[in-house]
Formats: C-alpha cells, structure tokens, sequence
C-alpha cells in the first residue's frame, strides 16, 4: 500500500506535469470578468490594523511590539519609518470604504488591534471603550456599503506589555490572554461579523520575527542576524508557532461552544505559501525537497489542524527541537476550522541540492528542511522578476497551490485573503500611476483561480486583493507599494486611484456571462 507522503508527491507531481497549458495572454478571454465566477463569491480587499490605522499613541491604545521595534530599531526598518500615522485610516475610514463599494467589491477584510480595545493586553485591566466604538463604525460603514467584513483577530501586533510580562507568543500564558481578546471580540461584534480569521499567517510571524529577525519582535540568533540582541532560530519559532496553534484552537472551540449557534458565523485562519516546483523536474529527491518546502511553509500549521500532528518531514527533521502536542492536545487542535483563507504571491524553485552547515551551532528554522529555495534556473526565473525582491510572477501557482491544498487537506473552503504586487515608486507622477503589471498580475491570478473551481472543484469561496492602498509594509517601511490607490504620504495622505482600479471596476461590474456558460480549457 503506498504511504500517504507517497500518494501526495504524486499528485503533486500530476497536477505539474498535467497542468502545462499557460493562462496569460490571449489564452484568456477579452470579456474575462466577475461573472465568471459562481454566485456569492466575495470580490475583497485586504488590510491589517498597524499599517494603516495610525493613531498609534493615541485615543486610549496601548504600544504594541511593533511599535517597540519600529522606535527601538528604526534602522532595521528600510526607510526608518513606523506606523504612528500610517495612512490614519482611523480617520479617513468612511471614504476610505466608500471608495471600496464604489468600486464594487463586496468584502473588506481588516483587523483588530489588539492594543486598541485592550491596551495592557490583559482584559482584567480594563477594555478601552473608545477602540471598540472605532471597529463599530468600521463594521458598521462596511456593512452600508455592501461590503462583507473579513475580520482578522490577530495580525502581529502583540500587546508590548505581555511581550515584557513572559514575552508574548514565546509562553504558553499568552494562550489565555489571546482568548479574553477573542472573545471580547465575538461579544462586541458577533452579531454582524460573519467570518472571523483567527491569525494571519503564522509561518511569518515565526520565521521573520524570531528565525531571521527582521521582523518584530527581532529575535534569532545571532550567527542568522548580528541586529538580534536575543533568541534562537533553532527552538523559538517552533515554539511560537506551537503556541500560536494552541490560541488559535481554544478561540475557535470558544466561538463554537458559545457563540457559533447564535452569530451564526463561521471561523478560520489565514495562512501563507509560495508554490514550490522541483528544480529538475524528472528527479525525485526534487519533487520531495519541492514537497518538504511546502510542509515546512504551509503544512507547518495546516497539518496540526487537520491531522492533529505536525507534518512527518518536520518531525522527522527537526527532531526533539519540534514541540509535541500533549495529552488530548491532538485532538484539541484537530478540526479546527470552518474555512481556510490563503495568501499566495510567488513561486520558487526547490531543491535537494542543499548544504549543511559544518557549524554544529548554527541550527535554524530557515535550514531545517535541508531543500534550498531559489527564483532561477540557468538564469532564468520561474517567474517575471518585479521590483519586489522576493516577489516573482507566477500566477500558474496559485492554482497549483489551490489544487495542492484540495488534496491534502480533505478539499476546504478556501477564501484567497492576500493575493498582490508591489512595486518601490514614491512620487506621484502620472507613469507611477499607470500600473498595468498590476491589472495583469491580478487578472491572469483570477483566471488561474477560476481554473481550480471550474475544472479542479476546489471550493474556493473568495479572493481578496493585497491592498485596497499604499500602507506600512512592515520592516519595507513606505518603499513598497501594493496598493490599488496610491497614498500621497507627503500630500494629506491623499488617496489616488492607480489604472489598476479603473481595470477593476470594470471587471467587477461588465459582467454579462452566466456562470457556467463557458467552458474553461486550463
């Protein structure tokens, strides 16, 4: 009998190998619009709370960690900046969702900072009324507008006060705190939020803050990051992202016993994944490096809450250092969520071609799956090179990926909560404006993604640009830009609207096909 890793290199292999047709171009129709899609899916944007809110020392919050190190540290931010102002989306929030319903999108996904409505972290020291009046008008403005909120609970900004009482997601403690503030959240806004994002993207809150250190908190080890005063990329994101698993599944098993039946709402999480392809194609020690590097980016999390264990690459790869899951912990975590929100961006190349550090010190997440990532082959990348570093474009991965995650995680709801491109452009000339890798970027994503539902059935329920505008791009700083309006940072913080948005429009509002009525050949 073939064994369960067995069975998916195969079917990761077949959807390569059988999925050569190329969607860009011409292969996609002139009329390709909103239509296509089945009724009742979400058309969204997306946001988080500290890149755009600003306010940040203001109306009663609390400092978060990203506060701390955006102030403590400005020199591992790339133009020095922080998110005291943002793009003070605290204020501007009514035009700024009028602009989305004019647009014709039907979805907002945001999130609540955690500072905002329990500044000290701790619910017993008291609830900031002021911050849960601010997200009531959020709710309430996207609601009038027509747009569905896509509410994320957690996006990184952890309470600096629970960082400096036993430092924050690095103890269990922060289990119990992390569910006061979900539930404060399901008691004030329960009644109109129909979908609820636990955490977003735990693989990066792991690896960037406490493997490289270069995001908040900044912590690894020092050989990865001579800027980290403090960690270990060896043990700490395990033990982070076990904790975030463990908050994650107490506040969905609360909202299911307490709230679920009377809200009735449903409740996931998002996570993040590249689409990996073997370097060589033919050779199987490719394929599993290509099938490793997906565990350890997606299956990292998604297979604790699935299966109820971590991902058997890991276990057997990270050995001891790989937090266990105790008495009925497996059984805790397993099954915990309603539907699976997914942000992609960018393929890699992946290979077993991998060398090991003779240093026995130097042990890291980054290098524990021994497969070395990389954008090229013979010069050439697997996607279009942007002026994003990390970002190349290949939107034939996102349909991969989509299959990928129907077959080994038992076919989800999927909703695309972060799907986007970049670009480093700080004036606002008219050829900054004019962005049409990004309408091209966004419509050869949508006819993949319209590729997995029609001719895959994978069950994907929405999609959600990254980002409605310009904002913080975390330690990026201002230097890059994915928004559909560009935010005039240096002007009143004005919002203007890229082509992109013009090209959006349209195709959310041309739509005269009837879903079903074309046959879609991939």
């Amino acid at each position: 009998m073939a064994t369960r890793r067995s069975l998916v290199l195969g079917m990761l292999m077949t959807s390569l190998l059988c999925s050569t047709h190329s969607v860009v171009g011409d292969d996609i129709p002139d009329n390709f619009n909103s239509s296509y899609f089945p009724t009742g899916f979400y058309f969204g944007s997306s946001t988080s709370a500290y890149q755009i809110e600003g306010q940040a020392n203001k109306k009663c919050r609390g400092p978060s960690m990203w506060d701390t190190f955006s102030h403590n540290y400005p020199e591992r931010i790339a133009d020095g900046s922080n998110g005291d102002v943002a793009n003070d989306f605290y204020n501007h929030h009514k035009h700024d969702i009028q602009l989305m319903g004019d647009m014709g999108l039907n979805s907002f996904r945001f999130s609540i900072s955690w500072s905002r409505v329990i500044p000290s972290g701790r619910i017993k020291e008291g609830v900031n009324e002021k911050g849960i009046q601010f997200y009531n008008r959020v709710i309430n403005q996207t609601i009038a507008q027509g747009l569905e909120p896509f509410v994320t609970i957690f996006h990184w900004d952890v309470p600096q006060p629970l960082v400096d009482s036993y430092g924050g997601f690095l103890s269990r403690a922060i289990v119990e705190d992390y569910k006061d503030f979900a539930e404060l959240c399901f008691q004030k806004f329960g009644d109109r939020v129909k979908y609820w994002i636990t955490l977003n993207e735990p693989w990066s809150f792991s690896s960037y803050g406490y493997d490289t250190g270069t995001m908040a908190p900044g912590r690894c080890s020092s050989w990865m990051n001579k800027a980290c005063k403090a960690g270990n990329s060896g043990t700490e994101p395990y033990i982070v992202n076990h904790n975030l698993i463990l908050a994650h599944a107490t506040a969905v098993r609360l909202y299911r016993e307490k709230f679920q039946a009377k809200q009735n709402g449903k409740i996931g999480m998002t996570l993040v994944s590249f689409w990996f392809e073997p370097y060589n194609s033919l050779d199987y020690a490719d394929q599993n490096a290509a099938k490793t590097a997906l565990d350890f980016m997606l299956g990292w999390f998604l297979d604790p809450v699935t299966y109820g264990q971590y991902p058997r690459s890991m276990q057997k790869l990270v050995g001891r250092r790989l937090p266990k899951f105790v008495g009925n912990e497996a059984q805790f975590v397993k099954g915990t969520y309603d539907f699976l929100g997914l942000n992609y961006y960018s393929g890699y190349y992946a290979s077993a071609n991998f060398t090991v550090d003779p240093n026995p010190d130097h042990i890291s997440f980054s290098t524990d799956s021994h497969v070395t990532i990389q954008p090229y082959k013979n010069g050439i990348p697997l996607g279009n090179a942007t002026a994003v570093d990390w970002l190349f474009v290949y939107p034939e991965g996102i349909r991969y990926l989509l299959n990928y995650t129907k077959n080994t995680y038992r076919n989800p709801d999927i909703y695309i909560t972060e799907n986007g491109m970049g670009e480093p452009k700080n004036d606002t000339s008219a050829d900054n404006l004019d962005d049409p890798w990004r309408t091209n970027y966004y419509k050869t994503h949508l006819w993949n993604v319209l590729g997995s539902i029609v001719n895959y059935k994978v069950q994907v329920k929405g999609y959600s640009m990254w980002s409605f505008m310009d904002n913080y791009e975390w330690d990026s700083g201002y230097t890059v830009r994915f928004g559909l309006f560009y935010v005039d940072y240096k002007n009143n913080l004005t919002r203007i609207p890229k082509t992109s948005v013009a090209w959006l429009k349209n195709f959310l509002n041309q739509g005269s096909l009837k879903w079903g009525s074309t046959k879609i050949d991939l």
